[in-house]
């Protein structure tokens, strides 16, 4: 049974490719959405008045990841020379850089309360930084094979966390380890994205990759509960609704697709699928209210509302 939702698009931004998005997530911050471009810029855009803040650039490469660090009033960016850089959100002047990683940096999470940040990165390597002690590398966590794409913190435990690798596989770490707690493997070709969906009673990961599915992990038995199919490309982008049962999807094929998922039956629905004419999707990102997404395409970004009617 469908859940009827409402999506409306109530922004669009032409640009170079979207590698990144991001949202200032607390409910008195400016309404800004932070776009990391593939020409080396990264955009800063107000979705209330659809205007484009500030328009900045970070080096001569693409930028692939930039994120808010709101506490700090900081953006941090990540970029294919390996740079991270930090700078005044105000101001764009730049506070700090340093050489994270010796080949293209792929994603940057930031703890949600202590002051750490993670990277990985096409060195197959992912680093755990402390602005606190001068940016010092407090842990490498070394296990993947190859490129490390993207990383996701564990919204149940900080502790703990996710990446996903062209290796094929999906691993869970501790940040006081550097060795992985769990090797999940199934996917036929490279992970792309991972993220963490719970229900109120258990935890799982879900992962997309180039085999063009996504798969939803049960971590506890280390198995593959459910497989999405549909995707005609390479799936790029995975995020969830935090208040319904529902999963975001997006991929190289340009689609932006929505599935409810019942864990008890193991089962799911395609609810929507939506091609918004603006070639390959790279990203997606929630706001705090888990009614605003902000997509990042080849063309520009958008930001849609999904409600149940």
């Amino acid at each position: 049974m469908s859940l009827k939702l409402n999506i409306k698009q109530h922004l669009s931004v032409p640009s170079d490719r979207v590698k990144c998005i991001d949202l200032l997530c607390h409910p008195s911050a400016e309404p800004w959405m932070l776009c990391a471009l593939h020409n080396g810029h990264v955009l800063i855009i107000n979705y209330q008045t659809q205007q484009i803040v500030e328009d900045f650039e970070v080096c001569a490469k693409p930028v692939r990841c930039a994120k808010f660090i709101e506490r700090k009033n900081w953006i941090v960016t990540g970029s294919d020379d390996g740079m991270i850089r930090i700078y005044d959100v105000k101001s764009l002047a730049p506070i700090h850089s340093f050489k994270g990683h010796s080949d293209f940096v792929r994603s940057i999470i930031v703890h949600p309360e202590l002051p750490l940040l993670l990277t990985c990165s096409d060195d197959s390597l992912i680093k755990l930084w402390n602005w606190d002690k001068q940016w010092s590398c407090d842990q490498v966590f070394e296990g993947h094979s190859h490129y490390v794409m993207q990383i996701a913190f564990n919204p149940k435990d900080f502790n703990t966390f996710a990446s996903a690798s062209l290796d094929k596989t999906v691993k869970t770490w501790q940040l006081d380890s550097n060795v992985a707690n769990l090797t999940l493997e199934g996917h036929k070709k490279g992970v792309n994205c991972v993220n963490y969906y719970h229900t109120p009673t258990e935890s799982f990961l879900i992962s997309g990759g180039d085999d063009y599915v996504v798969k939803i992990w049960n971590p506890k038995n280390n198995s593959c509960v459910q497989t999405l199919g549909g995707h005609s490309d390479n799936v790029t982008a995975v995020a969830l609704h935090k208040e319904l049962p529902i999963v975001f999807t997006g991929s190289e094929d340009g689609t932006f697709r929505i599935w409810r998922l019942d864990m008890e039956k193991q089962t799911h629905y395609l609810e929507s699928c939506i091609d918004y004419g603006l070639k390959r999707l790279w990203t997606i990102a929630n706001h705090f209210n888990n009614v605003d997404l902000a997509l990042g395409f080849d063309e520009g970004s958008i930001i849609i509302k999904v409600q149940q009617e």
